[in-house]
């Protein structure tokens, strides 16, 4: 269950980078789950939720500039893997499988990445324009986020 729970983090984070280590921040720092034992204890740390939710505010601001490069390109791809390594990890070290929830976390990151980027683009083409396709897409990963951390 923790390795489906870290591949669906990970598809989070290939929808929104930041939002998914934000939420998994924030659940091992109010205790819903345990990480205090595993190399990634500093997630649950009393500022580690507080960047990851400022750098999340920041990426959804950020996502609805028009140059705002595509979620596709080197950089942002990296570090939607990267993101959704370290949340799905944190995810499995709850349970003693870092190792496998970092890499159930990367490739749902690829994963969430592609399709989120089809899914927007439907969207986008449907209502015209891209701005209500983004923030549908922002909903989708704050809330599934959420029911992700509240599963675990």
């Amino acid at each position: 269950m923790l390795l489906l729970l870290a591949f669906l983090i990970g598809i989070v984070a290939g929808l929104r980078a930041m939002t998914a280590p934000a939420a998994v921040a924030w659940g091992a720092a109010l205790g819903w789950f345990d990480v205090s034992q595993s190399p990634l204890a500093f997630m649950a740390y009393r500022w580690t939720p507080w960047v990851f939710t400022l750098l999340a505010i920041v990426e959804l601001i950020t996502d609805q500039l028009p140059s705002t490069p595509s979620r596709k390109v080197a950089m942002q791809f990296s570090a939607r893997i990267i993101m959704g390594a370290l949340s799905g990890a944190t995810i499995g070290a709850s349970g003693g499988s870092l190792l496998g929830g970092l890499i159930a976390g990367a490739i749902g990151a690829v994963v969430g990445t592609f399709g989120g980027a089809a899914g927007r683009s439907k969207l986008a083409a449907a209502f015209g324009k891209d701005a209500p396709a983004a923030l549908i897409e922002d909903a989708i990963a704050i809330v599934v986020a959420l029911l992700i951390v509240a599963a675990v």
